[in-house]
């Protein structure tokens, strides 16, 4: 069996003094309290991170028409919004968000994109950048007050104010109206968050429709007005209100919105009515359109229009979507014992894949999330595909994925639609219902959504390929330049690395909360803590900091400092360890360990050939020479050393006899924080005899000194390996020095040879074989 060191007699222990961790002058800023970075608690914001007992917020409520032109692509609309003051202030003018103003052709995000040239391009690079461009931004009609009198209005880029003919005082409201329309644009080409996509095999469109009109910007008691401007990155700041919403369209297109749809009779047959009605008692997917039914459609449009009439309460947006082209499923999925009916709506050209996954994956999140957050409140959650990739908006997202041209997919598709609709309907948590500031901080939204992403698709199947959530998913952005990163608290807009910064890296966050600094059990009580409290209101980071130390009674500041506020990353090294044992002081003992000690010493490389290029020397030749220190065996027991021992051992108490004879293995370990993050130490140590032992130390060691401490260990068995971090815990970023004595990191390189890849997905291939075989 291997030894890791050779032992050390631990001299003095019995009496020595207890060992304390060495001190240094350096800053201990990692463990100082966030006093400074946090606002003061107030009356709307208390210390615990709970809503005061004067928290306000405002309201908008809408009843909006709009018309789609299915011909030239662009959509009219008219609105009527109802904006009520909760506030303690007066109010001399309201702000508008115009966010479509994007597509303006000399917007501020048009105008500020940044590019260059190389000294060869392609032809479409070149016509990319000289391609006319689009005009897509509102085209403001007029704004009028509830009795048909012009109000003074002034646009700036994605914001408009809107002069108020007299002051709004509290608990007063305002209704004006605002017409408007603007062109739709080309997803595929353009991308964004809305857009349309056009089938050239059947000449029809899918349009996919948010930021279409124009919204209530969010007025609190943090920014004032929350009228950022929007650029393309950060999303948005919202108020909560009913909606009700008049959609025309041709009259052979499906329409699915937020809310719930209120003339079915007018706008369904009898069969899919009864279709709907089904569904909504099923716990399974009811086709409630078919495919052979939307492709029929496809292939014979019709002129005449038709109006679908939703209506939501207590949201804080509306989308839609709406083609000819669109199946629809749904099923009805229990949640705290009320009925909520998951749907989807989509193409044939996402069959097999969406009919058999999309709506199972919306039920599956609503269950998960609840369980975790709040029940879902709404009476309907529903995903959409078409070209948006991934996009949020309350009770209704919109979704990419689809198959190849054959009905095959890579096991990569199937995961990525899978994960991509529990991304999208769990963001009806977070931040449609606890609605955070996502023109501020985007994390707020998407990093705790990623979160309870990960959460729900473990819950899907074992083994679930999650891109985000485990710490070693997040390393090589941690140890990445940091030129390249920025803090987590960063406004969205100004985020380099906007995956990893604002969905990887809070997730991951939250996951070593979770498992390696709270607890499953702390963590989770007050993750639904906080979900509860800020359920339909709007929370600020530190609501959300606070809410987690209240709520569990652990100390974080250290965690959202470093994790938060910093670009530190974990690497944490095992400098060295030092390994003693206790001076039996038998000198029977602890001379025969000596003269083993000794006898196991190497002999030099002179010592070695001196034996036998030294047959004979002066003392064999004169042994009249010798003298006493000639037979001297300083290894020998003598009486007086077992009389000084017997003495010894008469004035120890029975605790003591106990702690000498107990033949304890005594560990000194020295660690480096080599990353800057200070983090728990997980410590495995491995016993001579193969068992070990696991040692969770919290991160407070650190809290002496942020660089560089040692640590004891007391063990009954000899230990052959310490390692830190052994399931890959807490994100370290060099596991090389995590091991002692240090282990090779083993690695490898690939042989190949130099030909075009595989195309072909593995459903494909299996086909494609089994064709062979039958041909045979």
């Amino acid at each position: 069996m291997r030894k890791l060191f050779t032992g050390l007699a631990l001299v003095g222990l019995l009496a020595g003094p207890a060992i304390v961790q060495a001190q240094d002058n350096t800053d201990k800023s990692k463990f100082k309290q966030l006093q400074q970075e946090l606002p003061t608690p107030n009356t709307y914001r208390t210390a615990s991170g709970a809503p005061g007992h004067e928290y306000w917020q405002q309201r908008a409520d809408y009843t909006i028409k709009v018309e789609l032109d299915d011909k030239n692509q662009s959509i009219k609309g008219s609105e009527t919004i109802t904006y009520t003051n909760n506030s303690p202030d007066v109010l001399s003018y309201v702000w508008v968000q115009l966010d479509q103003n994007i597509y303006e052709p000399n917007s501020m995000t048009n105008l500020t994109q940044t590019g260059g040239l190389n000294d060869r391009m392609s032809l479409q690079a070149v016509e990319h950048l000289t391609r006319e461009k689009f005009d897509g931004g509102f085209k403001i009609e007029q704004v009028k007050d509830r009795n048909g009198k012009a109000l003074k209005y002034t646009i700036n880029n994605t914001m408009m104010r809107i002069d108020l003919p007299s002051p709004l005082k509290t608990k007063q409201s305002f209704t004006f109206s605002i017409d408007w329309h603007h062109n739709i644009n080309d997803q595929k080409a353009l991308g964004g968050r809305s857009g349309y996509e056009y089938f050239p095999e059947d000449g029809n469109y899918l349009y996919e429709m948010a930021q279409w009109f124009p919204r209530m910007a969010v007025y609190d008691d943090v920014n004032g007005w929350q009228h950022k401007q929007f650029l393309g990155s950060g999303e948005f700041a919202l108020p909560f209100g009913d909606y009700k919403v008049s959609i025309t369209v041709p009259a052979d297109h499906v329409v699915g919105a937020t809310g719930e749809l209120q003339n079915a009779s007018q706008v369904l047959t009898s069969t899919q009515q009864k279709r709907w009605a089904d569904a909504a008692k099923s716990d399974k997917p009811v086709v409630i359109i078919t495919q052979d039914e939307a492709t029929k459609a496809e292939k014979n449009p019709v002129n005449n229009k038709k109006t679908w009439v939703y209506a939501a309460k207590d949201v804080r947006d509306f989308a839609w979507a709406s083609s000819r082209k669109f199946i629809w499923d749904a099923m009805n999925v229990k949640v705290a014992g009320k009925n909520v009916l998951a749907m989807s709506y989509y193409p044939k050209e996402a069959n097999p894949l969406w009919g058999q996954y999309s709506t199972e994956a919306v039920a599956h999140t609503l269950k998960v999330y609840s369980k975790h957050t709040i029940d879902y409140p709404y009476p309907v959650a529903i995903s959409v595909h078409g070209p948006v990739g991934g996009m949020e908006y309350p009770m209704l997202s919109f979704n990419g994925y689809r198959p190849e041209a054959d009905g095959t997919y890579s096991d990569r598709t199937k995961y990525g639609l899978i994960s991509v609709i529990i991304h999208e309907v769990g963001h009806n948590f977070f931040p449609m219902i606890i609605n955070s500031d996502e023109r501020q901080w985007t994390w707020m939204d998407e990093g705790l959504n990623t979160f309870m992403q990960y959460l729900a698709e473990q819950e899907w199947e074992k083994n679930y390929p999650s891109r985000r959530g485990e710490p070693a998913n997040i390393v090589e952005y941690m140890k990445s330049a940091k030129n390249m990163q920025v803090p987590i608290m960063t406004n969205s807009e100004s985020i380099l690395q906007f995956g990893n910064n604002a969905y990887g890296k809070p997730a991951t966050a939250l996951n070593v909360l979770r498992e390696t600094v709270m607890g499953r059990e702390l963590f989770d009580y007050a993750f639904k803590e906080y979900s509860t409290r800020w359920a339909f209101k709007h929370p600020m980071p530190a609501d959300f900091f606070r809410t987690m130390e209240d709520a569990s009674g652990v100390d974080l500041d250290w965690f959202w400092r470093g994790w938060f506020y910093t670009t530190d990353h974990t690497d944490i090294a095992i400098e060295n360890v030092k390994w003693f044992t206790i001076d039996s002081q038998n000198p029977e003992f602890v001379n025969a360990q000596l003269r083993e000690q000794q006898n196991k010493a190497p002999k030099t490389l002179s010592q070695q050939r001196n034996l036998s290029a030294i047959p004979k020397t002066r003392l064999d030749e004169r042994p009249e020479l010798k003298d006493f220190y000639n037979s001297y065996d300083p290894l020998a027991t003598t009486a007086s050393d077992q009389q000084r021992y017997q003495a010894f051992l008469k004035d120890l108490t029975p605790a003591q006899r106990k702690v000498l004879d107990s033949g304890l293995n005594f560990y000194e370990v020295g660690f480096k924080n080599l990353g800057g993050l200070v983090m728990p130490l997980i410590v495995r140590m491995e016993f001579e005899d193969g068992s070990e032992e696991i040692v969770n130390i919290p991160a407070e060691i650190w809290r002496y000194n942020n660089e560089e401490i040692t640590k004891v260990f007391i063990t009954e068995k000899p230990v052959v390996n310490f390692e830190l971090d052994p399931y890959l815990q807490t994100a370290d970023t060099e596991l090389s020095n995590n091991a002692y004595p240090r282990r090779v990191t083993p690695s490898r390189f690939d042989i190949y040879k130099q030909q075009q890849r595989e195309q072909q997905n593995p459903m494909q291939r299996e086909r494609a074989t089994s064709r062979n075989s039958t041909n045979k």
